[in-house]
């Protein structure tokens, strides 16, 4: 297993602006919607200034047990959807995009449903080396119908049209934390709460000392939340009824290659 420094999180500081958010609500029953405010307080501004940036651990550095950042690490969830049998297949590139002038790590996500490919997102990533949080960048995005790519949607980038980078994974996680993963007005918006540390179920198997987030968005409707659990040494095994089928190196790089190369 991987061990994390006591590392001083970066702290997730309250935003300057109180957001007042749609009401919380229960995923598996839209008319049991609580329509009280929800008057929750997410971190949508961080100490990103003191940063020393990476998008990959060197040899001599304690990786984030959450968040695998090397290179050839993939992850693979399936599950059903609503009738229909979903694959999401996550794999750390060995690429590098510079976004808002940060060499940032490409973490690939391909979906598919009933077989046929549906997403293909590139998503952005770089580490603040003095905290160990994992910052996202942005994403671009390919929906596909037939084989053929009909839309964009949810793409952004930090830097451009006011967005700028989100916390995806604090470096160390702490229950109760919330924080905006994403900040991009009207694209992109996506928040998280940690709301679990510890003993997680998924299929037949058991992870001690993983975090389950609640993701939530202003941007959809009040009753749409996500579940997700992140297992030590693994990453996600879990987004809502998709759960860990594979994980392993589909590749591997020189641990002594350049970072920004």
């Amino acid at each position: 297993m991987f061990e994390l420094k006591a590392l001083k999180p970066l702290a997730l500081v309250l935003a300057t602006v109180m957001f007042l958010f749609v009401p919380l609500c229960a995923q598996e029953d839209e008319e049991e919607c609580d329509q009280e405010p929800d008057t929750r307080v997410f971190s949508a501004s961080f100490n990103s200034g003191d940063c020393v940036w990476i998008n990959r651990y060197p040899p001599n550095k304690i990786k984030h047990p959450y968040w695998i950042m090397e290179p050839g690490w993939q992850v693979v969830l399936e599950g059903d959807d609503d009738g229909e049998e979903v694959r999401l297949e996550m794999t750390v590139l060995d690429e590098i995009v510079v976004v808002d002038g940060v060499h940032t790590r490409v973490i690939e996500e391909r979906e598919f449903i009933d077989g046929e490919l549906y997403e293909v997102s590139r998503n952005f990533f770089a580490i603040c080396s003095r905290t160990n949080d994992i910052y996202y960048f942005g994403e671009d995005v390919d929906f596909y119908e037939d084989g053929e790519i009909v839309g964009h949607e949810g793409a952004w980038r930090a830097g451009v049209d006011g967005a700028v980078a989100g916390i995806i994974m604090p470096g160390t996680p702490m229950m109760g934390a919330r924080f905006f993963q994403e900040i991009a007005p009207d694209a992109a918006e996506d928040r998280a709460e940690i709301v679990h540390i510890g003993s997680v179920e998924v299929g037949d198997m058991t992870f001690d000392d993983a975090v389950e987030f609640l993701e939530t968005s202003p941007l959809d409707g009040p009753c749409e939340t996500s579940i997700k659990y992140f297992a030590h040494d693994i990453g996600m095994v879990r987004d809502d009824d998709l759960e860990l089928v594979e994980s392993g190196y589909v590749f591997r790089v020189d641990p002594d290659l350049p970072l920004k190369r």
